[in-house]
């Protein structure tokens, strides 16, 4: 029987997994490190400090990874002044979802080293960068070289490790650095091993050097350090933004939908494949996204005709999701007089997942527009 100890710890993890993403679009690189390392410690803690049953919790450990990387993704939209930077990102990001598609579809894990995650890192560097410096003087063949070395030099090794070779660090290194067997504690080998202690000291030491090597040539930064992510442009019309204007200016079906309908079909799809219970196929998932997309963008441009604002995200948020809640309610309602049925709790899981980076996506898509629209 599963201790109500070990259930709090978990879902404190899943909790931190889902909620330290948002935090992204405001306090961006501090916020995806923290979901970089909680995604890293989350299988060592429940191992340490639960007895529960991993496996299969590989599979929404993907799942979960493509939720943070998504959410990185659509913050880039609020916040990434360089176009061509968010191009590149763009791309990146697409590319490694995919991948995950075809891997939980398919099993084939050489697909995710052809697909490797070089968005994740390449997210990192741009936002280390804008720390202290102007992404706008980041040339497009820096950027090329910047994503080309992650792709290459970090992320396809790592890749390899991980999903070809399928080898654990910290095993790895017990094993054939140490000659330990793998549950051997850390206190017993470094006593077996004090050599360790200096080489370790030398080698923070040379890091250290080489750090300010690397920062006296980095040239002169063009503002103090900054955590938090740049305000977003100054509203040119309406009262959010410039958002309601360019809803009803826009055509109904555009790129942007079509975006939305590709990006939430995708991440649903890698969702379905780790949840217990989801029966539906690929394409009725990727169908029912799209009709709720579609209903979605019909009921924002018919607030936005009426001269609705949405003051906050929040209450978009809340207000969409009542709406798609109420379909998923009518839809199972009608269900049973055609002989079909739904699992109501992952639905709702669903469509509180689409309503979250609908909402999202859409006013920082806004915002983006809006911050080039002035540039031009």
């Amino acid at each position: 029987m599963t201790e109500t100890s070990d259930l709090l710890i978990f879902w404190v993890v899943v909790a931190a997994r889902f909620f330290v993403p948002l935090l992204i679009p405001r306090y961006p690189l501090p916020a995806i490190l923290a979901a970089l390392i909680i995604d890293a410690a989350d299988q060592t803690i429940f191992q340490q400090f639960t007895n529960l049953d991993l496996e299969g919790y590989q599979g929404y450990d993907k799942a979960l990874d493509i939720y943070y990387l998504t959410i990185a993704y659509i913050s880039t939209l609020r916040n990434w002044t360089n176009l061509f930077a968010f191009q590149v990102s763009r791309f990146l990001f697409y590319w490694r979802l995919v991948g995950v598609v075809l891997f939980e579809l398919l099993h084939l894990r050489p697909l995710l080293m052809i697909f490797p995650n070089t968005f994740e890192y390449f997210f990192i560097f741009y936002e280390a960068v804008r720390l202290r410096w102007d992404p706008k003087q980041m040339t497009k063949k820096f950027l090329i070289g910047a994503a080309a070395f992650i792709w290459i030099f970090i992320k396809l090794p790592q890749e390899y490790w991980i999903h070809i070779a399928q080898l654990d660090t910290t095993d790895f290194i017990k094993q054939t650095i140490f000659g330990m067997p793998t549950d051997t504690p850390w206190s017993e080998i470094l006593a077996a091993n004090l050599w360790v202690i200096p080489v370790l000291a030398v080698v923070v030491v040379l890091i250290l050097v080489l750090a300010r090597w690397i920062l006296r040539r980095l040239p002169p930064a063009d503002w103090g350090l900054r955590i938090a992510a740049d305000p977003v442009p100054a509203p040119s019309s309406g009262g959010n933004g410039g958002t309601d204007m360019d809803t009803q200016s826009e055509r109904f079906f555009n790129a942007a939908l079509l975006e939305k309908i590709v990006m939430v079909s995708l991440v649903s799809i890698i969702f379905a494949q780790v949840l217990p219970g989801v029966q539906a196929s690929n394409l009725a998932i990727a169908v029912g996204v799209a009709f709720v997309i579609i209903i979605n963008t019909v009921l924002s441009h018919w607030l936005a005709r009426r001269g609705t604002h949405w003051t906050s995200a929040l209450r978009e948020f809340v207000v969409m999701a009542l709406v798609n809640f109420g379909l998923v309610l009518g839809y199972s309602f009608l269900l049973p007089n055609f002989d079909g049925s739904i699992n109501l709790g992952n639905t709702l899981f669903f469509v509180l997942l689409l309503t979250l980076l609908v909402t999202l996506f859409d006013r920082y898509r806004h915002v983006h527009l809006a911050r080039f629209a002035n540039n031009d």
